[in-house]
């Protein structure tokens, strides 16, 4: 009788891409009886279901209004969820914190160990999204402001004026298992050089300490990175359904052993290596503006994954402090922005049993960019601008003001800090004063689409 999957079915197996060669070798070998049940137990996928209970993680973090109460509360209910994710063998939340997506998913502010897996949805399209800092020496805050603002590019989609992408780079990605198709080449050209939108900045300040005069860049891998999350999401699906269908489809994970979990993970190594030359084109560049040579400059990732051994540490927005998961630190250093009006933070610190070698990212939010919006009701885009950025250099490469990155939809940034003492999150040794800040304001005001829309109703009127 001539096996097919009907008889595998029938035989209590789950359908997956390993019924094809099985029922090959099957026929082939014309197994029957207790020998195909045997060999088709040998080589059917190892079902894998959550914990039944969460894994236990360190809370590093304590709310400080009844506002914070709540937000606290949400990303407990999410990190208890997320913890009974099989391949998770221990996690932390750091004190920026904040829920994002359906219960059950990494929380920004979440740090999450995995054995053997790299979870896509725990590291999320803004692929190694990333600060760095640049120290111009004793140049007016004012001139790498505009020299920057000439430079630089937020917003949707990518440049008109296109920056070369360095032929060795190309030829990494063109040899890339994931990333080497036409689209992610074009992504990994045109968005070279820009910045995209959200809480993505760029920053100018001076060192409390030298009084130097320092840029800092806030931003991820743009489309490239986002082209390659959006494979490995489907990839990672694959595998849930053949080995853990009862996981959330968000947590679904590739797993290091087999051959694609290594080809992702060097797919992640190549969009930190596009991300870290995005940022220092943009570095470079404003610096050739003012005609300065730059004095020191470091860099580290905040949403990445990192590896030590078979563990894979996904960071979501954390920062991480033990030099094993930098490979290009400058003396243990990283950099911690809070907001537009607070100093940006450079910190050291060491591996501790509660903070899995990791540290806030910033400041976080307590509700959502829409919550706060309501919360301003009452008042003036313009009334809000002017009270929450007295003092400063603040502008919106859209020219249109975004109410939600003001400084005061984010954490309280005192508490941040007080709480990276108590728990052990690094020790602050400098500080960036602020100066000024850019970022891509509500650029969708007059998106393509939008002014197009405007124009038919003109048209028609």
């Amino acid at each position: 009788m001539k096996i097919s999957g009907k008889t595998l079915v029938e035989l209590g197996f789950r359908p997956g891409k390993w019924f094809k060669e099985a029922i090959e070798y099957a026929n082939e070998k014309q197994l029957a009886g207790e020998e195909l049940i045997k060999y088709l137990e040998g080589v059917s996928p190892t079902i894998i279901d959550p914990h039944y209970q969460s894994i236990p993680y360190h809370k590093n973090i304590r709310a400080e209004s009844e506002e914070e109460s709540e937000n606290v509360k949400q990303v407990f209910d999410t990190m208890d969820e997320l913890m009974k994710t099989p391949t998770i063998v221990e996690g932390a939340v750091m004190p920026d914190a904040c829920p994002t997506g359906s219960k059950g998913q990494i929380p920004v502010g979440g740090v999450v160990v995995a054995k053997d897996a790299i979870h896509p949805s725990m590291h999320s399209a803004d692929v190694c999204c990333s600060v760095m800092m640049t120290s111009l020496g004793y140049v007016e805050p004012r001139k790498v402001l505009d020299a920057a603002h000439l430079v630089t590019h937020f917003g949707g989609g990518g440049r008109k004026d296109l920056f070369d992408l360095p032929l060795n780079l190309e030829e990494k990605v063109r040899d890339d298992y994931f990333l080497g198709d036409e689209r992610s080449l074009m992504l990994a050209r045109t968005h070279l050089g820009t910045q995209g939108d959200g809480n993505h900045f760029l920053f100018v300040g001076q060192s409390k300490s030298t009084g130097e005069t320092i840029m800092v860049t806030h931003h991820g891998s743009r489309g490239f990175g986002a082209t390659l999350y959006k494979k490995g999401k489907k990839i990672a699906e694959n595998f849930r359904k053949q080995i853990s269908p009862q996981t959330k489809s968000a947590n679904a994970w590739i797993p290091y052993s087999e051959e694609e979990g290594k080809k992702y993970w060097q797919s992640l190594q190549l969009v930190r290596e596009w991300t870290k030359m995005n940022h220092s084109i943009i570095h470079d560049k404003t610096c050739e503006q003012l005609k300065v040579d730059p004095l020191v400059r470091f860099w580290n990732e905040h949403n990445f994954v990192f590896k030590d051994g078979d563990m894979f540490y996904h960071a979501k927005g954390a920062t991480p402090l033990d030099d094993r998961f930098v490979p290009d630190s400058y003396e243990q250093l990283r950099i911690v922005p809070l907001n537009m009006s607070e100093p940006v933070l450079i910190v050291r610190g060491e591996t501790t049993s509660t903070n899995l070698g990791f540290a806030p990212h910033g400041a976080g939010r307590n509700v959502s960019r829409s919550q706060h919006i309501r919360k301003k009701a009452g008042q003036s885009t313009e009334e809000i601008f002017a009270e929450e950025t007295r003092g400063l250099d603040i502008r919106f490469f859209s020219s249109h003001i975004d109410i939600s990155e003001l400084p005061s939809a984010y954490k309280n940034a005192d508490n941040v800090q007080e709480q990276m003492k108590e728990f052990g999150l690094g020790e602050v040794v400098d500080e960036i004063l602020p100066y000024g800040c850019l970022m891509a304001g509500d650029w969708q005001k007059d998106a393509p689409w939008r002014r197009r829309k405007r124009r038919g109703k003109v048209r028609k009127g």
